[in-house]
């Protein structure tokens, strides 16, 4: 069959991924002073002799580009250039790093410590170190790490300086700055501060993207940002932001440099420090703020076991050769360099089609324990049973031997669909499955012999925080339950992409009307579309992923695909059992934002209230008995559904009203919500308006 020819050379089992070394080994066997104090001769690109920070700015001040803006906002505005420079000077003390070796020991030293308190090991893979230092020398870098927690870019920086690398300069949300001595910290250490948002801010934006340029031209040192833009609270990848990669492609795009290599890194956390911080934060219980005493408080934290982390870095990614045929760069000779330009059409696909894979290459390098696993089947046992309350309160229990058995089943499943995961091979099964639960004791309680999440634990804990003798209310009892759950399910999101693609044919085929192959495919793609805010899907594959899910599905045995039809095998039932119900919280998730927005929103409901609204709706649902997923109090989910919504056209943002009040068409909304619950067919009626 043409599918199966056309994908066997992507088969994921046959992906060649380095081993890892653990650097925490030997600082717990030699020296922390000595390290932080010993020779470091980084490499550097072309043998640069590394110029100061105040020569780096000067050279900014002194750029075509920025005089050009300067010049055209002073003809707008009427105000005088020599003040505008002067802004742009300010603006630029404000965000320039100034690399300080004497920090980044300090640094090295406070972190040996720390690092050998919190984790077991920190693990490498040295060949894509050795890639690493090979590309630092022959072309300008960017380093692409993933962002699940606070630690990364210090981490980054600590092993970069462990293997004797550049220290790379850091792009950074001005949050931190807001950290008084800790911000001056990290901007010796080699971070630089930009605002989360500067609108129209024409100087601004001339000021930054020249800076990053020329600190990328001039290989200055290795530029590093987060692809996401935020750190992800629930362990998902999260959509691309561009504007950073626009400004990094720039040089090359301009025939600047011969070629700019994206390295992307994926930091793996067996356990996550910030772990209740955000489900907090997803429930709208709110967080500190980012402040020094903030840092100090987590000194309780430094009691705590958080297992190992990995660090995987990845093959380097040639601008260039992304480029090749997709990108006419003679369109850039036409006018002078310095002069900012809308990009194309074309520059703006290219440049969003590489995030996509530069994300997708993170996620695929990410290292899955486990928990991971565990935390999946324990979700999908406690959602199953409760729903049909055993008797003697037995709810989402299972003994320890058949947890083992089924965390062996989904093992050998995930390392079939290409997971890059850590399962000790050489230790009795039984073993890995109880180190795992005694490592999130938090999230789970074992109790003769029986496995369950810790929700009624937190239940009663909420109890007893307040007085013993006061009620908890139900809602608070809730809140708390879902804490652990989400808690878990953060765990469970770090496996989805490696499930995603199957689980969305498995819905597909559950909710399509019949087993025809175009049948399912439509309803893949609806599916599909309708998630492509809440998952890492690159834009354009829609037919590629549908062929590498058969694939997949085809290659264990759970599927026949014919020409016309796709059907479940009976020994398949329990792969596209557990596959569906990985997908179903996002399901009901979207189907109850379209529910809240037919039946309660106001005309007046602004993008503001509407996560506090949708929230209260779900309490009152779950509180009745009438969801099942707990999970769905995400605001994270609730968010991207809102997105799906707008990107679809369902809901409108008005615009002059009161700023971005919602308008529902609900007529589509209720549409939606159908095909989701598979009442309705993907008509021709709902693709046609897709």
């Amino acid at each position: 069959m043409t599918s199966k020819a056309v994908y066997t050379h992507r088969d994921p089992m046959l992906k060649k991924r380095d081993d890892f070394e653990d650097i925490l080994e030997e600082r717990r066997n030699s020296s922390d002073l000595r390290y932080a104090l010993r020779c470091y001769t980084p490499v550097l690109y072309k043998e640069v002799t590394p110029c100061d920070s105040s020569m780096l700015k000067g050279m900014v001040l002194q750029s075509d580009q920025l005089h050009f803006v300067i010049n055209q906002v002073s003809k707008e505005t009427g105000r005088a250039a020599d003040d505008l420079k002067d802004e742009a000077s300010a603006i630029l003390d404000e965000m320039a790093q100034c690399l300080q070796l004497s920090t980044v020991r300090f640094f090295a030293f406070i972190l040996s410590k720390v690092f050998k308190t919190l984790f077991r090991s920190i693990r490498v893979n040295e060949e894509g170190i050795q890639r690493l230092q090979q590309a630092i020398h022959e072309h300008p870098v960017v380093l692409l790490p993933s962002h699940r927690s606070y630690m990364d870019f210090l981490l980054m920086s600590y092993l970069l300086y462990t293997y004797d690398l550049a220290l790379p300069v850091i792009a950074a949300g001005m949050d931190f700055m807001g950290m008084k001595f800790v911000g001056e910290m990290l901007r010796m250490s080699g971070a630089f501060f930009i605002r989360r948002s500067f609108g129209g801010d024409k100087v601004y934006w001339a000021v930054f993207s020249e800076y990053v340029r020329t600190m990328l031209k001039n290989g200055f040192a290795p530029v590093e940002f987060f692809l996401e833009g935020t750190r992800s609270r629930t362990s998902k990848s999260l959509t691309p932001k561009l504007g950073l990669l626009n400004i990094v492609m720039d040089p090359f795009l301009k025939g600047e440099v011969f070629d700019v290599n994206l390295v992307p890194v994926s930091i793996s956390y067996e356990r996550i420090l910030e772990e209740s911080l955000y489900a907090r934060e997803l429930l709208g219980v709110p967080k500190p703020k980012e402040s020094t005493s903030g840092l100090f408080k987590a000194r309780k934290v430094l009691s705590e076991d958080y297992g190992s982390i990995h660090v995987y870095f990845g093959q380097p990614v040639s601008v260039r050769s992304l480029a090749q045929g997709k990108v006419n760069r003679c369109q850039f000779n036409l006018e002078p360099r310095h002069i900012p330009r809308r990009s194309s059409e074309e520059i703006q696909s290219f440049v969003n089609d590489s995030a996509y894979r530069l994300v997708r290459a993170q996620e695929e390098n990410m290292v899955l324990k486990p928990w991971v696993l565990l935390a999946s089947l324990l979700l999908q046992n406690h959602h199953h049973q409760d729903h049909q309350t055993v008797a003697g309160g037995q709810r989402g229990r299972i003994t320890l031997e058949d947890l083992t058995a089924q965390a062996l089943w989904l093992r050998d499943l995930s390392r079939e669909y290409g997971a890059f995961l850590h399962w000790p091979d050489h230790t009795p099964p039984s073993e890995v499955v109880s180190s795992s639960l005694s490592l999130h004791q938090g999230l789970v309680r074992i109790c003769e012999g029986r496995v369950q999440l810790a929700v009624e634990q937190a239940a009663a804990e909420a109890g007893g925080i307040k007085e013993p003798q006061l009620s908890v209310t139900p809602e608070e009892a809730l809140l708390s339950q879902a804490v652990v759950i989400l808690s878990c399910v953060s765990y469970r999101n770090q496996a989805l992409h490696v499930f995603l693609r199957p689980a969305l044919l498995a819905s597909a085929i559950h909710t399509a009307s019949s087993n025809g192959k175009q049948e399912v495919f439509n309803s893949f793609s609806f599916l599909r579309n309708m998630f492509s805010n809440e998952f890492i899907l690159c834009p354009g594959d829609t037919v590629q992923d549908f062929e590498e899910a058969c694939y997949l599905l085809m290659k264990t045995g759970a599927l026949q695909v014919t020409q016309q039809e796709v059907v479940v095998t009976a020994s398949g039932q329990r792969t596209v059992a557990f596959l569906t119900n990985m997908l179903d919280p996002f399901l009901q998730g979207y189907q109850v934002v379209c529910r809240f927005l037919c039946e309660e929103a106001s005309d007046t409901l602004t993008e503001k209230q509407f996560v506090p609204a949708v929230r209260k709706f779900i309490i009152k649902l779950l509180l009745a008995g009438r969801l099942r997923y707990t999970e769905v109090l995400s605001s994270d989910l609730q968010k991207n559904a809102l997105a799906a919504l707008l990107r679809l056209g369902a809901v409108q943002k008005v615009k002059g009203v009161e700023q971005g009040t919602l308008k529902v068409n609900k007529v589509m909304v209720n549409s939606l919500e159908d095909t989701l619950g598979g009442k309705l067919p993907t008509q021709k009626a709902v693709a046609a308006r897709l």
